[in-house]
């Protein structure tokens, strides 16, 4: 019998994929399901963006780029990344990577061992967990609490760190509560980091384009006293509406890159090559459809919010980042999993348990509101009618 490593007998894998794939199975027998399990924008990638994949195919672009990615786009990248957060970025240390969990993969394998500990956000994305468990350092969960608006605490992550602590992860807006971690906050983290000068940071942005109400996405790129151990976590996916594309980046200290461009030379050698010039077209031309994708959200966000918090039972922060409501379920007096279970398999509405994205998330669902309007409505009202009918 073959024998693998221990590290595949921890590692996880992202559960909202089961749901997608047991809605596609039902849907395939005919039911008619409404989706909001899955994480990804339910709009086209803009066509420029497509056309310029396409013409770079025309163009002979069939080969090997370098493993850290084509020159025009990390130049690009930085000059992204200076628009919108006002700091300076050397291109060399950017890397474009198959999409945003390669970036974790690769900070957590940099710092996870056994006898380490690798601090992550709970709930959260699943990934982190899997993969710190993968590694066989020690998960640290940083609990996200409903009552801080899904935001962290500055406070409670410090007195979590350890001389055992080699890596923190946080994220906002954040998935799958759409919190917001406000900039006082940031800083007070900021701050605090400097009594642990050998603590990593792993910053996932990959939702920073996607706040509301006017809250200011605040990214740990501007603390210059935490530029020499961040790595920054953004890309295209969920800004310009491209999962598909598989086309992330990272930005990465000094200290780091060499060790992530060796582990992409070894790992996938490049990223697609026709799909870096999409990634190109998408920073440096028109921007109106992003702004009009993320006008949609929020409308659609208000809704599923207001329809939500009048089911008896549950009841809804408004998010203020990313596309994701998470509502509290405790008083509906079913347990999240057998809950969203449920109402896959009864009420054809597919939600993510809170459980799926940790320890702390009993009580909770995660339903993504990258649906239109009239399907989020309708998967409302077979909610509301589905715990009324099985109490």
């Amino acid at each position: 019998m073959l024998r693998t490593i221990a590290g595949f007998d921890r590692i996880g894998e992202e559960n909202a994929f089961a749901v997608l794939a047991r809605a596609t199975e039902l849907a395939g027998q005919g039911r008619d399901i409404i989706n909001l399990g899955i994480g990804q924008p339910d709009f086209r990638t803009p066509d420029h963006i497509v056309e310029a994949a396409v013409k770079a195919l025309r163009d002979g672009h069939h080969g090997y780029t370098p493993a850290t990615g084509i020159a025009p786009l990390r130049e690009a990248v930085s000059a992204d990344l200076f628009k919108r957060h006002g700091v300076e970025t050397d291109p060399d240390n950017v890397v474009i990577v198959p999409g945003g969990k390669v970036t974790m993969f690769m900070a957590i394998l940099m710092f996870g061992q056994p006898g380490t500990e690798i601090l992550y956000p709970d709930p959260g994305f699943p990934i982190y967990r899997s993969m710190i468990e993968f590694t066989g350092a020690l998960p640290v969960p940083v609990p996200i609490r409903e009552e801080n608006d899904f935001a962290f605490s500055a406070e409670e992550t410090l007195s979590l760190i350890t001389d055992k602590t080699r890596l923190l992860i946080l994220n906002s807006p954040a998935n799958p509560t759409g919190g917001v971690t406000p900039r006082s906050e940031i800083e007070k983290l900021a701050a605090g980091l400097e009594r642990f000068p050998d603590v990593a940071v792993l910053s996932d942005e990959i939702y920073s384009q996607m706040t509301y109400d006017g809250m200011e996405h605040v990214s740990l790129i501007g603390f210059e006293n935490l530029r020499d151990r961040l790595i920054l976590l953004d890309g295209w996916s969920k800004t310009y509406a491209m999962t598909g594309w598989r086309m992330g980046f990272s930005l990465w200290p000094d200290g780091l890159i060499d060790k992530a461009r060796k582990l992409a030379v070894n790992a996938w050698s490049c990223v697609n090559a026709p799909a870096q010039y999409g990634g190109l077209a998408a920073l440096t031309g028109p921007q109106d459809e992003v702004a009009s994708m993320v006008a949609e959200f929020d409308a659609r966000r208000r809704v599923i919010v207001d329809g939500l918090n009048a089911i008896d039972g549950i009841s809804c922060r408004t998010p203020l980042g990313a596309f994701y409501a998470y509502p509290n379920i405790g008083k509906t007096g079913w347990k999240a999993k057998a809950l969203a279970s449920a109402l896959l398999e009864e009420a054809g509405v597919a939600v993510i348990g809170g459980p799926d994205f940790g320890v702390l998330g009993e009580g909770y669902i995660r339903l993504s509101y990258a649906n239109s309007t009239a399907n989020i409505k309708a998967a409302l009202e077979r909610i509301e009618r589905f715990l009324k009918t099985s109490k």
